[in-house]
C-alpha cells in the first residue's frame, strides 16, 4: 500500500482547503447574470452583497456555497489528518481563501459564511446555535454585519467554555479577530447609521 508522508499530506490537505476558499462563487454566480458584483454596491463578492443585488436566490444559493466551502475543507482534513491542529489550519486556510482569494488578484470577501462552514465541521451543535443566534440578529435588526460581528466574538467563548480542543478554540478566536478586522468599514457605517439592511436593494 502506497505510504504518503505526513508532511506532503499536511501541505496538500493545506493548499486544497485555500484554492476552495478562494473559488469566488457570488463573483461567478453574478457573471452569470452579466454582473460584476465587485463593482456594485459594497463591492464585496459575498452573500449579503449578492442578496442585494441578484436578489433572494442568488443570496441564498452563494451563502450555502460559500458555508460548503468551508465544511469541504475540513472534511477533507479530518479524512486526510484526523488531528486537531491541522483540521482547523486547514479550515482556517480556506477562510483565508475566501477573504483572499487568488482568482481575484486576493480580494474576497469577510469570511463569515466560510468560517459558519468550518464551525460546522468542528463542532456542529456550535455552527447551530451560531445559525440561531444570526438568524435572530438579522430578524430583530436586519444588519447582517451586525450579526457577523457579534456571533463570531460568542463562538470563540463558547469552544473554549465548551472545553474543545485547544486548536479549534484558538482558531475560532482568530477567525473571530479576522472576521472583525474585515468588517471594519461596516462597524464605521453602523455608527454613522449608513449601513444598508437586508432586503435594501442595490441598483446594478
Amino acid at each position: 500500500m502506497l505510504s504518503i508522508p505526513l508532511y506532503l499530506l499536511i501541505v496538500f490537505s493545506i493548499l486544497i482547503s485555500y484554492l476552495l476558499g478562494s473559488i469566488p462563487f457570488g463573483f461567478v454566480l453574478a457573471k452569470l447574470f452579466k454582473v460584476d458584483i465587485q463593482k456594485v454596491g459594497s463591492g464585496n463578492i459575498g452573500a449579503t452583497n449578492v442578496f442585494r443585488t441578484l436578489g433572494p436566490t442568488a443570496g441564498v444559493t452563494v451563502f450555502i456555497l460559500d458555508l460548503l466551502k468551508g465544511t469541504l475543507a475540513t472534511y477533507i482534513a479530518i479524512l486526510m489528518l484526523n488531528d486537531p491542529l491541522w483540521i482547523v489550519i486547514s479550515g482556517f486556510a480556506a477562510i483565508v481563501g475566501h477573504m483572499f482569494p487568488v482568482f481575484l488578484k486576493f480580494k474576497g470577501g469577510r469570511g463569515s459564511a466560510t468560517g459558519l462552514g468550518v464551525l460546522l465541521g468542528i463542532a456542529p451543535e456550535a455552527f447551530i446555535g451560531a445559525m440561531f443566534l444570526v438568524a435572530l440578529i438579522i430578524i430583530i435588526t436586519r444588519y447582517v454585519s451586525l450579526a457577523s460581528i457579534s456571533v463570531s466574538p460568542l463562538v470563540a467563548i463558547y469552544m473554549f467554555a465548551a472545553d474543545k480542543p485547544l486548536p479549534y478554540s484558538i482558531a475560532a478566536a482568530i477567525a473571530a479577530l479576522l472576521i472583525i478586522l474585515k468588517h471594519i468599514p461596516n462597524i464605521k457605517r453602523l455608527i454613522k447609521g449608513t449601513e444598508r439592511k437586508i432586503g435594501e436593494k442595490t441598483n446594478v
